[in-house]
C-alpha cells in the first residue's frame, strides 16, 4: 500500500512540475514609468525570472511566481542607476529582489485576464491587480500587461525623497513575458 501511495505521489509531483514553465528571457521585459518634475522617466529591470503554470481554459488554477533582481535597474544613466540602488530608494544591499506571487487569475473575456497577488519590495508587501492579455503564435505564449503601484507604500524614496512634488508617488509597471506554448 505504501508503494502505491509513493508512486502516486511521485507521479503527481512529476505532472505538476512538468506543467510549470520558465519565461523566455530574450523575449520578455519589465519596464516602468515614473514622473520626475512632471516629466515621464522610463526605466527597466534586466534580470528577472518566473515560474508559471497557466492554462487559459482554467485560469483559476494558475500558479505564478516572479522575482526581479533590483540591482539590474536601468534608468539610462550610471548616476541614476547608482542613486536608485541606494538606501533611500531600492536599498539593493538589504533587499536585492522584488517578488510577486499570484494568488488568483481570472478571465475577463477573450484574450484578457487579471492576476491578483502579493508584490513584495524593500520589505513591504501590497496586493496588486495586474490585467494582462495573452496571445499565442509560433509556439510562444506572450503575456502583456501593466499596473500601477504607489512607491511610498514600498518605502521607495525615503527621507527628502518622500515628497511627491519632485518624484510622483505612482509608478506604472509594464510587463511582457514570453512562455513556451504547450
Amino acid at each position: 500500500m505504501k508503494s502505491i501511495f509513493l508512486a502516486a505521489t511521485l507521479a503527481l509531483a512529476a505532472l505538476s512540475s512538468a506543467a510549470q514553465q520558465k519565461i523566455i528571457p530574450a523575449q520578455s521585459s519589465i519596464r516602468f514609468v515614473t514622473t520626475q518634475m512632471n516629466v515621464p522617466v522610463e526605466g527597466a529591470f534586466h534580470r528577472f525570472d518566473a515560474t508559471v503554470s497557466f492554462d487559459p481554459k482554467h485560469p483559476e488554477a494558475t500558479k505564478a511566481e516572479f522575482e526581479v533582481e533590483l540591482g539590474s535597474i536601468d534608468l539610462g544613466t550610471d548616476e541614476g542607476d547608482h542613486e536608485a540602488k541606494g538606501k533611500a530608494w531600492l536599498n539593493v544591499a538589504a533587499f536585492p529582489k522584488a517578488r510577486f506571487v499570484a494568488s488568483s487569475v481570472k478571465s475577463l473575456g477573450g484574450d484578457r485576464y487579471e492576476a491578483s497577488g502579493a508584490l513584495a519590495i524593500k520589505g513591504a508587501t501590497q496586493n496588486v491587480l495586474a490585467p494582462f492579455t495573452l496571445k499565442e503564435a509560433n509556439g510562444v505564449r506572450v503575456v502583456e500587461g501593466q499596473f500601477a503601484v504607489k512607491r511610498l507604500q514600498y518605502k521607495i524614496g525615503e527621507g527628502a525623497w518622500a515628497a511627491t512634488d519632485t518624484v510622483a508617488d505612482e509608478v506604472l509597471v509594464r510587463f511582457k513575458f514570453a512562455l513556451p506554448a504547450k
